[in-house]
């Protein structure tokens, strides 16, 4: 490719629950990243809010009190595009309402209103390390089903209220991370055996599918993704066990491409499965949702690139 496409698309990124703060303003109900200290991806918690000690999230940058002059710098930098994320809890505060709360829907309904008003397209991440802190204490994460329709409510939610104002989505953020920090990327205790983190991750794919699906029925000219993170693995010398290990590893990342746009498992995926003793709960239907409803585009996080070698931890 010679040169950029005419209509591509610059721009910059944050999460809400790394920027917005007022974490438990205008109904807004607590999230995982609310009582985590040292950071979401550390995966440690605290059982609930202690409020003589400092959380990253609760203020942040504010941006949820001076979003307006901070997308006016974004438009000077020359953004076309602004990609962010709903905070879940703002929305259905402990995230099994039947009810959402509109103190939350009217402040995306402002900020996507201010980033359009500078010809900066929202592109919006439905859940990005942000569950409702209720739906991991009372359901275990996302290892409970229950959490599929949580979550698809939420989405045709969103999707009515900003269908004339966002046509760029992506539904969870690196769902391949779930192996190194399960808390952040599932609402997963830390210490979940491979069995509940793969289950969770069963859920999420097919909540993955009816998000696609309701965003192509009440949207149709939107596009729906999936995000994942994915840095390089280099093999650290030409040996065959440490080029056989970096290709084992990175097809434990991969597969979720091949699930969420392909839409099924590959055969690779059954295999580590079966060496691990996985053995999924799928549910009648599932695997035809995966099917007939993959993820539109893939968008990734290109952090670094690494070496690995035989025999390292793959964790």
């Amino acid at each position: 490719m010679a040169a950029f496409p005419e209509h591509f698309l610059w721009g910059g990124a944050i999460a809400a629950n790394q920027a917005e703060g007022a974490w438990n303003e205008d109904g807004k109900g607590p999230s995982i990243a609310d009582v985590v200290r040292g950071g979401i991806i550390s995966g440690r918690h605290d059982a609930a809010v202690d409020p003589s000690l400092y959380y990253a999230s609760h203020e942040a940058i504010d941006f949820y009190h001076r979003y307006k002059e901070d997308v006016a710098l974004f438009a000077e930098m020359g953004f076309q595009c602004f990609r962010t994320s709903i905070a879940w809890s703002r929305i259905f505060p402990r995230g099994d309402e039947t009810e959402p709360n509109e103190a939350g829907l009217a402040f995306y309904d402002a900020l996507f209103d201010e980033l359009l008003k500078y010809g900066i397209e929202p592109v919006v991440t439905l859940s990005h390390y942000e569950t409702p802190l209720a739906l991991f204490e009372e359901y275990g994460g996302w290892k409970n089903r229950a959490l599929i329709a949580f979550f698809t409510r939420y989405c045709e939610t969103v999707f009515r209220r900003y269908q004339h104002k966002v046509k760029y989505w992506m539904t969870f953020n690196e769902l391949n991370n779930m192996n190194r920090i399960p808390f952040a990327t599932g609402a997963v205790a830390p210490d979940a055996s491979a069995q509940e983190i793969y289950q969770a991750n069963h859920h999420q794919f097919v909540a993955n599918a009816l998000a696609n699906k309701l965003c192509h029925e009440i949207i149709p000219q939107a596009k729906i993704g999936c995000m994942l993170s994915l840095s390089t693995v280099y093999p650290a010398t030409c040996h065959p066990d440490d080029v056989f290990g970096t290709y084992q590893l990175r097809r434990r990342s991969l597969f979720y491409a091949d699930v969420m746009m392909r839409g099924h498992y590959p055969a690779y995926a059954r295999r580590l499965f079966r060496d691990n003793g996985i053995a999924l709960d799928i549910h009648p239907g599932d695997t035809e949702l995966l099917a007939q409803y993959p993820s539109d585009y893939l968008g990734f996080s290109y952090y670094r690139s690494v070496l690995h070698r035989a025999g390292a931890q793959l964790r």
